[in-house]
């Protein structure tokens, strides 16, 4: 799995504290959003050129590791 730490950074005065990837306004929400819809990695690559593919996997990954610590929360 992608360390996503690396990666998606949270910032309060930026988009509103949302994980956004690196130093870009693009949020984990965003990312998960364009991939529930359908879009393929290359499309979102080609539509901001500024992400990897391996953003994208550190957007999947972030999303895991909170859906797992919320199924250990309870």
């Amino acid at each position: 799995m992608v360390e996503y730490k690396k990666i998606i950074k949270i910032n309060p005065n930026k988009r509103f504290g949302k994980p956004c990837i690196r130093d870009t306004r693009i949020t984990v929400y965003d990312v998960l959003g364009w991939l529930a819809a359908g879009m393929s990695y290359d499309e979102i690559i080609k539509d901001f050129p500024e992400l990897t593919i391996e953003d994208i996997q550190a957007c999947l990954a972030y999303a895991a590791d909170r859906e797992h610590k919320l199924q250990h929360a309870s």
